[in-house]
């Protein structure tokens, strides 16, 4: 059951081989056993998830299933989820109960669809290791020695863990492909404005885009058909039709042109890593695909782009968080001033308060023009070079990240070390392209390689197709770690 897809698990639950309150029994069950191991989840409330699945049942019976009616979900704790604590993984918002549900945690209630619990990720989602959440750090299921990746990393840590069927998650610079790939699961980054922001805790506004997290590409494409959609409270959400990005799964691969960046093959890629990466390749041009070497010349400035706009996003959007209205207030301060600086010193961890002062600085007079407005225009060139690139080919493949999940605590001290670990994924978000991540193998200590697939904007159907087509040649996608207790 545990290894079900979500297709199997509504048919099941079709068929009445099983209720959606046992079924969610089942999942909170194991959370229960291992999540005091792996921390992947920081808020579960049986209560109200089991409410949820009466709820279900009862659609169920009455025939007004939908593909997900029943299905148990996990939900990144960066999404306002109506009565559910929503604490972004930081203690400046420990106490919040959400007075209201994201567009993203609409959409699943309509569906039917069960919150089984909020999952733990990096402050305000800043990191890439799931060490910085005041929640405390996240193993890798595969490797609990090891980080799962961030700063979607208790998303991927539970659907890999098998302690959810699927999660959401959110990606600002590779926050759900970077996990997904240290994890070995399958993670979505759509084209920014197809999913709503409404509800999800902002960081780095035109960067931020919501996505579905889960074991293959069919199931993300089931949960992308929930999660899409235009919400008019959200100014950058794109009035589109509804699309069904499962049509195209089935599609052979014959025809397709693959684009091969030569800046993503050079050095700083680990040799298992590269290794599992052109495996997977080669297995794409025996399903019919065709490769072309092509370039994307600005790639390099992708992280001291990032690293500018980012933080300058931050430094705006955390400005709300003052103790005044709600979160966090200092216990004792001496006029509004200090009830300011104390409130923000004790609330924040040390990565956002880094982000925060970077960003309040290259949004300073005098540095505006020298740094702001610089990486805007670098931002530019660097989507233009997408632009070029997909005149020569339809999908880009590469490495998602340059090595296997490193050990918690390795990088902890060297933040641009631990930066780089996004090396491949920031420069999407820039361009606001979709990306998504797809297991391709194991490095050479055990742990999980992602394929790294990029699309032309609103390509996520076909980028569904070709790495369905490809979890149809391979396993790597329903291979899992062996958890503690298990055989």
């Amino acid at each position: 059951m545990i290894n079900a897809t979500l297709k199997e698990l509504a048919a099941l639950l079709a068929g009445k081989k099983i209720s959606s309150v046992e079924l969610t029994q089942q999942f909170l069950s194991r959370i229960a056993t291992h999540n005091p191991d792996l921390n992947a989840f920081i808020t579960v409330d049986e209560e109200a998830s089991l409410k949820q699945a009466r709820a279900a049942d009862e659609m169920i019976a009455r025939g007004e299933a939908q593909p997900l009616t029943g299905i148990p979900l996990a939900q990144k704790d960066i999404f306002c989820a109506q009565g559910w604590r929503t604490t972004c993984g930081s203690q400046m918002l420990h106490d919040f109960i959400a007075p209201y549900d994201a567009h993203v945690i609409e959409q699943f209630k309509h569906a039917g669809a069960i919150n089984l619990g909020k999952t733990n990720m990096d402050e305000f989602a800043m990191g890439s290791s799931n060490e910085t959440s005041y929640y405390g750090k996240v193993k890798n299921p595969w490797d609990r020695q090891a980080v799962p990746g961030g700063s979607s990393g208790g998303s991927a840590a539970a659907v890999a863990a098998r302690l959810a069927p699927a999660a959401s998650g959110t990606d600002t610079g590779g926050s759900i492909r970077q996990p997904a790939a240290l994890c070995g699961i399958t993670g979505l980054k759509p084209t920014y404005g197809v999913v709503s922001r409404y509800g999800m805790i902002a960081f780095a506004s035109s960067l931020d885009q919501g996505g579905p997290m889960a074991k293959s590409a069919e199931d993300c494409a089931l949960l992308l058909n929930v999660m899409a959609g235009f919400d008019a409270r959200d100014s950058t959400s794109l009035e589109r039709e509804k699309e069904d990005y499962t049509r195209g799964l089935d599609q052979p691969l014959a025809g397709l042109k693959i684009g091969l960046p030569k800046e993503f093959f050079a050095a700083g890629l680990s040799a298992d890593v590269a290794q599992a990466v052109e495996a997977a390749i080669a297995e794409y041009r025996k399903l019919g695909a065709e490769t072309v070497e092509i370039s994307l010349p600005n790639s390099h400035l992708a992280i001291p782009v990032y690293y500018v706009l980012a933080p300058a996003e931050a430094s705006s959007n955390l400005s709300r968080f003052d103790g005044v209205r709600y979160g966090y207030r200092a216990p004792e301060y001496g006029d509004l001033l200090d009830m300011y600086s104390k409130t923000r010193a004790q609330g924040f961890g040390a990565e956002v308060k880094r982000r925060i002062m970077i960003g309040t600085y290259v949004l300073s007079a005098g540095y505006y023009d020298a740094y702001y407005l610089k990486a805007q225009k670098l931002r530019r060139l660097i989507a233009q070079d997408f632009t070029e690139a997909f005149k020569q080919c339809d999908l880009i493949m590469g490495p998602t990240a340059p090595t296997t999940a490193f050990n918690l605590g390795e990088k902890s001290d060297d933040p641009v070390s631990m930066y780089l670990s996004d090396i491949y994924t920031i420069a999407v978000n820039l361009a606001g392209l979709p990306g998504m991540s797809v297991p391709c193998g194991f490095g050479a200590d055990g742990r999980p390689v992602g394929l790294h697939l990029v699309g032309n904007y609103f390509s996520e159907a076909r980028m569904l197709n070709a790495a369905h087509q490809y979890q149809q040649a391979t396993d790597w996608h329903s291979r899992k770690p062996r958890l503690p207790g298990e055989e």
